[in-house]
């Protein structure tokens, strides 16, 4: 079905029917000096929405196929980290069962090789796409990337079930192949992502990023209900990935579902073909080169936000945060030696993240002109990172405690991540509507990079801010 969008200037028409079925423009006026001279070849498509019949997103099956999306991103790698127990089990000392709070060179150095391995290639590529995405295709940046992900899943799941105590070492190694490789495909994948939903309005733009934080709230679920049935370490670990393996499957399905539908090939193809059709019949140039420099001069202080907003984020969760424990550890009760963790550090956080998205979605404040609010807000932030490295964080050597009830640090934890999904979303969603049409999708593949940069900047931080404590 292809869609009329023809009849977009008639001369037939009155001047009010023309106003009330066209776009409209932002006429920039002749460097002459003269503003009765109007130089139509740089007037610029402005306002892409008022396209007559322009095709209703029924059952708002695409809403709900980029909340998918946005949740395959990020879930598959939630799982990954949230089987903690697992690959400590993975590479405990299998001939000394008596010391087993006693942690091996393996179970020691995964942590760190895993952030590495993980945001070193993620950054790079996020970049890379930014810089890459109008060369190759959409859809075999999006297919490719999350079949890639599938595969690197079942083998990641394939592993649970071998023994592979004999050969520590040569699994080390394969696992942290099997991460970067992960993140190389996840990067693609997501700055692919956020290049085609910068095209739609805001409301889907919503939907990827809540999917997203969605999916850090699933991974803390699973682990929280994982303790309560006292399940193993590697049924818990085959249960998750096998989660993974399913919400990758289920996304690649409905990108399919999805790329062949009209609404999505109009936001994506006929509007342009619309727009070409309608230059070549006019004076007015709704297209121009792609310069990278300009796009950040516009979406500069989008750009900053979510570098910052990922910095101080990545800055203190959860390196420091998973070291805060109950006021009353070591009191015999679940609640204070269990779940306290699990549910004040990971649910609580993914919960904030989750709503903070949400709501900004819904409120959209800061708008585009209030860019030093923006700012203003992100700075703020920063307090969170003493607030929360003065709570009961263990051990330590050089800060006090100065916060130790439980009460304060869920609030703070509580404010801490509400503000971050906020912030995140009110910049991702207001940077590409600081360009124009053509420039969109590069705009939102930026800000994906520029998030990747917020992530290995906070990850590298947050060695600093542990040692500090």
């Amino acid at each position: 079905m292809e869609v009329n969008t023809r009849p977009l200037l008639q001369a037939s028409e009155s001047d009010s029917d023309i106003e009330e079925r066209t776009p409209r423009y932002e006429v920039e006026r002749s460097t002459t000096g003269h503003d009765d001279i109007i130089n139509d070849s740089v007037i610029m498509y402005r306002d892409e929405t008022r396209f007559k019949n322009e095709p209703a997103d029924r059952y708002y099956v695409a809403y709900i196929i980029f909340y998918i999306l946005g949740l395959a991103t990020l879930i598959p790698w939630n799982f990954f980290i949230t089987a903690d127990e697992y690959w400590m089990y993975k590479f405990r000392d299998i001939h000394n069962h008596t010391s087993i709070h006693q942690k091996t060179p393996l179970q020691i150095m995964f942590t760190s090789y895993l952030s590495v391995a993980t945001s070193v290639p993620t950054t790079f590529f996020l970049i890379l796409n930014a810089a890459l995405s109008r060369k190759v295709p959409l859809g075999i940046r999006m297919i490719g990337s999350l079949s890639i992900m599938l595969i690197l899943f079942i083998v990641t799941t394939v592993f649970v079930k071998i023994n592979t105590d004999l050969w520590q070492e040569q699994f080390f190694a394969i696992t942290m192949v099997v991460v970067v490789f992960l993140s190389i495909f996840s990067a693609i994948m997501s700055g692919g992502l956020y290049g085609i939903v910068g095209k739609f309005s805001p409301t889907y733009i919503t939907a990827v990023v809540s999917g997203q934080s969605l999916g850090g709230v699933f991974a803390a679920i699973a682990e929280i209900l994982s303790l309560t049935f006292g399940v193993t370490a590697t049924f818990s670990a085959f249960v998750y990935f096998m989660i993974a393996n399913v919400t990758l499957a289920l996304s690649i399905i409905a990108y399919i579902i999805l790329s062949n539908s009209v609404f999505f090939k109009y936001h994506t193809i006929d509007k342009a073909k619309a727009l070409a059709e309608l230059e070549a019949t006019t004076s007015l140039t709704f297209y121009g080169t792609i310069s990278y420099t300009v796009i950040l001069k516009k979406i500069r202080v989008y750009a900053f936000s979510i570098v910052w907003v990922f910095l101080v984020t990545l800055s203190v969760f959860p390196s420091v945060t998973a070291l805060i424990e109950s006021e009353h550890e070591g009191n015999g009760s679940l609640w204070n030696d269990v779940y306290f963790v699990p549910v004040v550090t990971y649910l609580v956080f993914s919960l904030g993240d989750y709503f903070g998205r949400i709501i900004a979605g819904i409120l959209q404040w800061p708008n585009q002109k209030q860019g030093w609010i923006l700012i203003t807000l992100n700075f703020m932030r920063v307090g969170f990172i003493p607030l929360l490295m003065l709570c009961n964080a263990n051990p330590r050597h050089n800060m006090p405690i100065l916060i130790s009830k439980d009460v304060y640090y869920i609030i703070i934890m509580a404010c801490f991540s509400l503000s971050s999904g906020y912030l995140t979303n009110i910049s991702m969603i207001n940077a590409p509507k600081s360009v124009e049409p053509h420039e969109k999708e590069v705009a939102s593949s930026m800000m994906a990079a520029f998030l990747g940069i917020g992530l290995a900047f906070g990850s590298a931080l947050s060695l600093i801010t542990v040692e500090m404590l």
